[in-house]
Formats: structure tokens, C-alpha cells, sequence
């Protein structure tokens, strides 16, 4: 008999690019975009094609990224370290690609000045969005450049600490239809600045002058931007009621305010706040007022849309809770963090079926029947703070992941959880977050069970949970496969064994490991080879750490971009064969490093000058580096934090 041969044909290959592309937006995940583009030619023009979004973490990728994506509406050089002014001109210099750019995020881009950001808006006539927040070095010149981008919506300047008022000056008359605008921590900006934009950026809805130096005068000027819906100015120590009752007779659309650590606020202040706003669905006033008045629990009432209050440090009574929920039925989420006269009692009259949110964090004098009336009450609650509310045990625990299917977020710091708790909290199978520091009671078996059941968790803190291993480490990393944030500073069972099982994370890209004592060079190659998006590393007093595990850092954590390695026995060949491969590192703390000598130090710098951002190192290597070296770094944007400890050379 003939043997007939059939040929393979997949049925992707039958399907038009506007099928395929349907699929391709079914995909939310890098790793999957990243697998579709690699199956064939097709696949990746369609990608190419199709791609709005990209984030670059390797200027000398930059050109040829370009040509292939050639529909981009935003670009992200946050966490290309290497960005500047020629970088820029050089990807704007060809002509078509950036026509549909929308954004371009270039924060704490340090090195980009005027030159680069006029190229980038000459380029972008479409420009709606700019991030250039922490370029320190941003002042009035590169404001200039920016103020050509005529379309701009959403300007975002936080710590640009060199724009004065005569920079926004420039922006406001060239940006007229700016909607979005934050200058938080802009501390050069003041009073006359903040009058010229409220008379040319009519437009404005979202506006953060948080810790600026300004006076009430700003409050009147802003009280006449009639489309201002979101008013955020945290810090502002320089503002009292009379400045609160300016925005009492402004416009009718705002929406969310935040006035925390405004110390000269009274309550009455608070009060005119909120009066005439019917359309608030958000306030905060974190560590503001002592208490509230009972002007403001009336004036609560007439806020129909209210969804979020944050009142975190405030005295707060049974009565002002039961009352707070009274005046507020479409309330989602609550922030009690810190509030003195927090009880039992008190949770029970706040929580409502709508409760999605509920922060009682340091509210230490709650029990298990707080916990119970929540279960009872806020079915659909998805986040849940309950740091040092020591009181709470495993009984209230399993009522509340028993009735709280839905949980995402629990935060359990130094609640004194113990393997119990854990197995109750195991039903939670939609928890994404899960804080159990200073936890010591809690062991491998307990992790066994959150290890099975929690495949969803994304972040895991153990910060000094003691009483864990190997074993519970196995569990987890073998469970919780879409790890990506995780805390086991000062867990000192935790071994080398352990380490090679946290090397499943394929997805971990944040850490924390300060203090883990019987980790060796071994145990962190195991890491540095398995994690290859880790991205921040903590590891301060690993004092095992050897080279070994230094090397397998700088030849496979690629995209590390924040490290802390005080006190490891790294040496001068390591630190320099790391500092010098990791391209994306932006971020390095090298305290009491006894083995490196002075030439490690300049080398290593001299060889990462080009990316680092912020550098921190003990004093006496002040007037000790060359003064070539200090100044390459300062041109490059680079802060440097000194450290008053002893300086050790080898």
C-alpha cells in the first residue's frame, strides 16, 4: 500500500491580518506579545504594525525599535538611562515615523535639555502628552521648548526643581489647551505663576501643586478655572481658611481634593471646602485637621457622588463614623489609617455593602469583631489594610476570607498571623497582594497552603518573618508562578536551596533580600540566571555574597535597574564587571563595600557615569574621587547621597 504524505498546514495561516489582529489584542501579557511576534514573519509585521505602546530600555535599540513600529502613539524613555539630547535628535531626525506620537514619558531622563526636547516637539506635532518629572535639571530654557507643542494636554513636571514662574509663564501662553498639569515638589513656582496660568489655561481639570511655597492668593486665582475637577495640594503649609473659602465660591466641577498636611487648615477651613461642591467624589485630608466639625459632617450630605474619603490621622468618634455613613451612601472606599478613637463599635457603623476599600491601618484598638462586622457587611471589599491591629486572630480571619471571596489586596504587617491564619486566608483565591511582615510566627507549613491555593498573587512580603524556609519559599515559587514583587529581608532560614527555587519566577522583577545571612554568590546566580526581568534588587548585608553571584548579575540581569549592595563583600573586578554591564541601571547604593579600594570606586563610576541617576556613598569618598569624575556625574544629571558613616578602603 502507498504511503501518502500530508502536509502540516496550521489554520492560523487561513485567517486574514483583521482576524489575527482580534487575537492579538486578546493578549494582555508581554511574555505572550513577546511569544506571538517569534512564530512568524507574519506575526511579527502584524505586531509591528499594530503596536501603539513602547516602552525602550536600551538607547542603541532605539533606531532600529523605531523603523519597525511605525504606528507608535507612545513612547516611554523612563528606563533607558542613557537618554539625551543627542539620543533624542537622533531618533527624531527621520522624517514620518513620530507624525502620531501622542506621548513621550521622559521621566528622570536627567540628561535631556533643550536641544532634545526641541527636536522631540518639532518632530511630534500631535504631542498631547510630556513626563519629564525628576529631570532636576528641567528649568525655564527646556519650559520654552516645550511651550511650542501648542496641542499639549497633560504636562507632568514633579521635582523639577529649576522651573520658575517665568517657565510656566512660557507654558501657559504656549500650551493653552493644557487639561493636565502637575508641579508637585516644583518649589521655585509661586503666586504669580500660578495667576497667569489660571488666566491663560481655561481648560484645565487636574492640577498638583503639591508642597509649593504658595499663598492664599493662588487659591483665589485657581478658584476661577471653571472646568477644574481635580485640585491636589498636599503640604502646602502656607495655606489657611481664608484661602479654603476662596474655593467655597469657585466653580461647581470639582470632583476630588486633597488638602493633607495643610497644618494651618481648621476644620472650619475643611468644611468650606466641600461647600457649594456638590460633585465631589473624592476627598482627602490625611494628617490635616485634628478632628471634623459638624459643619462638615452636614455638608457631607449634599454630596451625592461621593465615592472616596481619606481621613487618615483624625480623631474620630462612633458617632462622626455612624454619621459619615448616614450622609455618604455611595461611598466605596474609606481610609481610617491612624485615627485615634477607632473601635470596634466605630468600624461596625461605617461599613456598607458598597465598601470596596478599607484602610485601618495602626487602628490597634480593633478585634476579631471589627473583622466580623466587615465580613458581615462589605461582601464585596477587594482591599483591606490592617497593619498592627495585633488584636485580630485566626477566627476573624476565616469569617472574612470565608465572605470575602473577591479580595485582592490584605495587609496583615504585624498582626502576629500565625499557620492557622494562613490556611484560612488560602481561600482567597483572588488575592493579588499579600503583606505579612514582622509575622514571626508563621512557618513553612503555613506558605504550603498560600503556596496551593493563591496562583494569582503578584506581591509577597515576609519582611522579617523568621519563622520561614526553604520549604515555604519551594511552595510559593512552585504556586504563585506570576510573582513579581517579593520581601524576605531578614528571613534567616532562607538558604541557597531556597534561592534555587525562587528562580521559577520568570516574572519578578522587584527583590527585597536585605539580611538574608545563608544566601551565598551560589544561591543568587541561581536568581540572576531564572529572573531576567528583575529589575530592582535589595540586598544590603548579604555578607555571604561573594563574586560569584555578582558576576551572574552583571551577565544576566539585563534590565536591573536599582540596586543596593552596602556592606557585600564585593570586589573591586565585580563591581566594575557589573557596574560596567548593566546597562539599565540607573540606581546603585554602595555603602561600607570593605573590599573595593578607591581605583574600584572611580572605575567602576567612570564606567556607569553615563545611566546613574542616583548614587549613594559614605562621605569620605567625597574628597577622595576625582573631581573629573564628580563633575562627569553631575553633567550627567546624577545626585550623589552622602552617607555620614566611616570609610573603609581594602
Amino acid at each position: 500500500m502507498k504511503r501518502l504524505n500530508f502536509t502540516s498546514v496550521s489554520i492560523l495561516t487561513s485567517l486574514t491580518d483583521d482576524l489575527l489582529l482580534i487575537i492579538l489584542d486578546k493578549l494582555q501579557e508581554d511574555a505572550d506579545r513577546k511569544t506571538w511576534r517569534l512564530v512568524c514573519t507574519d506575526f511579527l509585521r502584524l505586531e509591528s504594525l499594530h503596536r501603539k505602546s513602547l516602552r525602550v530600555l536600551r538607547h542603541v535599540a532605539l533606531p532600529a525599535l523605531l523603523r519597525r513600529y511605525s504606528s507608535l502613539e507612545r513612547l516611554d524613555l523612563s528606563v533607558c538611562p542613557r537618554v539625551d539630547d543627542q539620543v533624542l535628535a537622533f531618533s527624531f531626525v527621520r522624517p514620518g515615523w513620530a507624525w502620531g506620537l501622542r506621548s513621550l514619558i521622559l521621566c528622570r531622563a536627567t540628561a535631556v535639555r533643550f536641544g532634545g526636547l526641541e527636536a522631540a516637539v518639532k518632530a511630534c506635532p500631535t504631542l498631547e502628552v510630556v513626563d519629564v518629572s525628576y529631570c532636576s535639571k528641567f528649568g525655564d530654557r527646556e519650559a520654552a521648548a516645550l511651550s511650542c507643542a501648542t496641542g499639549l494636554r497633560d504636562l507632568r513636571l514633579v521635582k523639577c526643581w529649576d522651573i520658575t514662574d517665568v517657565g510656566l509663564a512660557k507654558i501657559a501662553v504656549g500650551c493653552q489647551r493644557l487639561e493636565k498639569l502637575n508641579l508637585k515638589w516644583c518649589l521655585e513656582i509661586s503666586d504669580l505663576g500660578l495667576d497667569l496660568l489660571s488666566k491663560k489655561c481655561h481648560d484645565l481639570k487636574f492640577l498638583d501643586v503639591s508642597y509649593l511655597k504658595i499663598s492664599n492668593k493662588s487659591l483665589e486665582s485657581l478658584s476661577s478655572l471653571r472646568n477644574l475637577k481635580s485640585l491636589l495640594m498636599v503640604g502646602c503649609s502656607n495655606l489657611d481658611d481664608e484661602g479654603m473659602n476662596f474655593l467655597k465660591n469657585g466653580n461647581a466641577s470639582l470632583q476630588c481634593i486633597d488638602i493633607s498636611r495643610c497644618e494651618k487648615v481648621t476644620p472650619y477651613g475643611l468644611a468650606s471646602v466641600i461647600e457649594g461642591h456638590l460633585r465631589l467624589y473624592q476627598i482627602t485630608a490625611r494628617h490635616s485637621v485634628p478632628e471634623l466639625s459638624a459643619l462638615f459632617l452636614v455638608n457631607l450630605k449634599e454630596l451625592e457622588n461621593l465615592r472616596s474619603i481619606r481621613l487618615d490621622g483624625l480623631q474620630l468618634s462612633y458617632s462622626v463614623l455612624q454619621t459619615i455613613r448616614h450622609n455618604c451612601k455611595s461611598l466605596v472606599e474609606i481610609g481610617l489609617s491612624k485615627c485615634k478613637g477607632v473601635t470596634d463599635e466605630g468600624v461596625g457603623a461605617i461599613v456598607t455593602d458598597r465598601l470596596q476599600s478599607i484602610d485601618l491601618t495602626c487602628c490597634c484598638a480593633i478585634t476579631d469583631d471589627a473583622i466580623l462586622a466587615i465580613a458581615k457587611t462589605s461582601k464585596k471589599l477587594l482591599s483591606l489594610g490592617l497593619e498592627s491591629c495585633s488584636s485580630i486572630t485566626e477566627a476573624g480571619l476565616d469569617r472574612l476570607a470565608t465572605c470575602c471571596s473577591s479580595l485582592k489586596e490584605l495587609d496583615l504587617t504585624d498582626c502576629n498571623v500565625n499557620d492557622s491564619g494562613l490556611k484560612c486566608l488560602s481561600k482567597c483565591l483572588e488575592l493579588v497582594a499579600l503583606k505579612l511582615g514582622l509575622c514571626p510566627c508563621i512557618s513553612d507549613k503555613g506558605l504550603t497552603c498560600i503556596g496551593s491555593n493563591c496562583k494569582n498573587l503578584r506581591e509577597l512580603d515576609f519582611y522579617r518573618c523568621t519563622g520561614i524556609g526553604d520549604l515555604g519559599l519551594a511552595s510559593v515559587a512552585s504556586g504563585c508562578r506570576r510573582l513579581r514583587k517579593l520581601n524576605i529581608c531578614y528571613c534567616g532560614q532562607i538558604t541557597d536551596e531556597g534561592f534555587k527555587c525562587l528562580s521559577l519566577l520568570e516574572e519578578l522583577s522587584d527583590l527585597e533580600m536585605r539580611n538574608v545571612m545563608k544566601v551565598t554568590g551560589k544561591g543568587l546566580a541561581a536568581v540572576a540566571v531564572g529572573c531576567r526581568r528583575l529589575a530592582k534588587l535589595e540586598m544590603k548585608r548579604c555578607y555571604l555574597v561573594d563574586d560569584m553571584g555578582f558576576l551572574a548579575l552583571a551577565q544576566y540581569a539585563r534590565n536591573l535597574r536599582q540596586i543596593n549592595i552596602s556592606y557585600c563583600p564585593v570586589s573591586d573586578v565585580s563591581l566594575c564587571v557589573m557596574l560596567g554591564n548593566l546597562r539599565c541601571l540607573q540606581d546603585v547604593k554602595m555603602e561600607h563595600l570593605t573590599r573595593v579600594s578607591l581605583e574600584g570606586f572611580e572605575l567602576g563610576l567612570r564606567a556607569s557615569c553615563d545611566r546613574l541617576k542616583k548614587v549613594k556613598l559614605v562621605t569620605g569618598l567625597k574628597n577622595l574621587l576625582s573631581r573629573e569624575l564628580m563633575q562627569l556625574l553631575d553633567a550627567r544629571g546624577c545626585k550623589i547621597k552622602w552617607v555620614d558613616k566611616p570609610l573603609v578602603l581594602v
